[in-house]
C-alpha cells in the first residue's frame, strides 16, 4: 500500500450534512475529533442512537480519498472536502481497498484504526441530487459498491493538518476486506 497525504481537514460541533474545513483538528484516542458532534465512546450518528445508543462507537472518524472528488466531477458534480461530512480527506492511498485493522499514521503522532466502510445515505442526493448513484454502485459480478469514505476509531490522539503525511500500517494476515459499519 502507498502512503499519501492529508489534503483537508474537518469538524462540525453541531448535526450537519457537511463540515466546514480546518486549519488543524485533535483527535482524541477512543472519541474522535476534539468539538465534533460524533466524537464520543458510544454510537453518535442518529440512526446508529435510534437502533442502540449503547454500542461502542466505530464510527470516530470519516475519510473520504480526494480521488473520489475526481471521480464525480468528471460526472459533473462539484464536491469539495468536508462536503460529504468527513473529517480526513487524503490522496495517495487507496483507503477503499484497504483490509479491516489497518492503522493509519496521521502526522506526527495521531493513529486511526479502520473499522469499515461508509454506508451513503440519501442525504447525499440530498447535497447533490444524483450525487448518491455516483458513490454507490454494483462491480461487474453485482456485488454493491461503497465508494463515501472509510470509518475509523482513534488508538493514538494528535493533532492533524492539511499537508500531513498518510502512513499506512496493514494488519497481520489473513486480511478482512471493509464491510459497512
Amino acid at each position: 500500500m502507498d502512503d499519501g497525504t492529508v489534503t483537508a481537514v474537518s469538524s462540525n460541533g453541531t448535526y450537519s450534512f457537511t463540515k466546514p474545513n480546518r486549519e488543524s483538528i485533535t483527535l482524541l484516542a477512543g472519541l474522535g475529533v476534539d468539538g465534533d458532534v460524533h466524537a464520543g465512546v458510544t454510537v453518535r450518528h442518529r440512526s446508529r442512537v435510534a437502533q442502540d445508543p449503547t454500542r461502542p462507537h466505530l464510527r470516530q472518524v470519516h475519510l473520504i480519498q480526494a480521488e473520489l472528488f475526481d471521480e464525480v466531477a468528471e460526472a459533473g458534480f462539484a464536491v469539495t472536502p468536508g462536503d460529504l461530512g468527513e473529517n480526513v480527506t487524503t490522496r495517495g492511498v487507496d483507503l477503499l481497498a484497504l483490509p479491516t485493522g489497518t492503522r493509519l499514521h496521521l502526522g506526527a503522532e495521531a493513529v486511526v484504526e479502520v473499522t469499515g466502510l461508509r454506508n451513503p445515505c440519501a442525504q447525499i442526493d440530498g447535497f447533490r441530487h444524483g450525487l448518491l448513484k455516483q458513490v454507490v454502485g454494483r462491480d461487474a459480478d453485482g456485488a454493491l459498491v461503497r465508494k463515501a469514505g472509510i470509518m475509523g476509531i482513534v488508538l493514538t490522539g494528535g493533532e492533524v493538518r492539511p499537508g500531513d503525511p498518510v502512513r499506512v500500517e496493514l494488519p497481520a494476515e489473513p486480511h478482512r476486506p471493509l464491510e459497512r459499519v
